[in-house]
């Protein structure tokens, strides 16, 4: 078990990787030239260094992004450092169902396979507001946008899975905050209420959302018999422009806990670990911290709660009208 005598030290755990290693040591030799990945929010911070690495192992990259300038320049950077990667940008706003059916469709129509799907954008600690179609944002953005987004991608990578071989992949990125959430949970009677907003427990509650939905979905595959895993990832705790709302707080705090955090390399480590390392196929449902299986909260683990969060999901998205 990873505890935090390992997190502190870098001790490696059991997968022999720990909280020191970077996403190329956990990658290094692995060839995934056969590979089509989505990333979401890969313009910025561990997403953009994860797509970078994917692409280092010869992946084919599509970063799926809102800020289409800050999209161009990773681009623009990756392809500096490796004159060979196969890095696309893909227009995608996570906190619109309209931007998220137009990105399915627009990937899709291409015919593309789709090996790995990283759901890695997210937003933290902000303001109460609500997006366009009216949902709390930090709900919408991190997981609501990204339920959407996995069920009109999952037809295909299923059929890439069948077609190829290959073992399809889907990383939820969540985080150790998802026990710091609502009391009971997921506020599912009262979402989008300002009365009694939390930003911090908000956030807690969508990357709670996160790990339920990941290990929901690896359920259904599993009954399905689909050649796809579903897992959760918590990154670390790393300064990136995911934490633009709170610098002030998290600059203090980093001088009381600095021995905690993690540079952007290392960040990235655990969903490229997930995503590529063959160490991992067949595992699913599960969470890792540092590159290892780590025991979530009791909500995280409710199967029933990973159930009514699934439905509760999909009737929210139906009652927003469609394009």
């Amino acid at each position: 078990m990873v505890g935090i005598f390992s997190l502190v030290t870098g001790r490696p755990g059991p997968s022999g990787f720990g909280s020191a290693s970077t996403a190329e040591q956990v990658t290094e030799g692995i060839d995934a030239s056969n590979l089509t990945c989505i990333i979401t929010g890969g313009a910025s911070g561990i997403g953009m260094e994860t797509a970078r690495v994917l692409a280092l192992r010869k992946a084919h990259v599509i970063i799926a992004a809102r800020n289409m300038e800050s999209a161009k320049e990773a681009k623009q950077l990756i392809l500096q450092q490796n004159e060979s990667a196969r890095v696309e940008i893909m227009k995608l706003d996570l906190t619109s169902v309209k931007s998220v059916r137009s990105f399915a469709e627009n990937f899709l129509a291409r015919d593309l396979p789709l090996n790995i799907l990283i759901n890695n954008a997210g937003v933290m600690f902000c303001p109460y507001q609500r997006s366009e179609d009216g949902i709390e944002m930090q709900f919408a953005t991190n997981h609501l946008g990204h339920f959407l987004l996995t069920n009109l991608l999952l037809e295909k990578m299923k059929q890439s899975a069948k077609a190829s071989g290959i073992e399809g992949r889907i990383i939820n990125l969540s985080s150790i905050a998802h026990t710091y959430t609502y009391e009971e949970g997921i506020r599912f009677d009262n979402l989008n209420d300002e009365a009694g907003y939390s930003d911090k427990r908000a956030y807690g509650q969508s990357k709670l959302a996160n790990i339920l939905h990941a290990n929901e979905l690896s359920r259904r595959l599993k009954e399905e018999g689909v050649n796809i895993t579903a897992n959760s990832v918590h990154p670390g705790v790393i300064m990136t422009p995911l934490m633009r709302h709170s610098t002030l707080l998290m600059n203090f705090l980093k001088m009381f806990t600095f021995f905690i955090w993690k540079s952007v390399p290392q960040g990235a480590a655990t969903t490229c670990y997930v995503a590529l390392h063959p160490s991992v196929k067949g595992v699913s449902g599960k969470y890792f911290l540092d590159c290892n299986e780590f025991q979530p909260s009791a909500f995280a683990s409710n199967e029933l709660l990973g159930r009514k969060l699934w439905d509760f999901s999909n009737k929210l998205i139906n009652s927003i009208s469609k394009p």
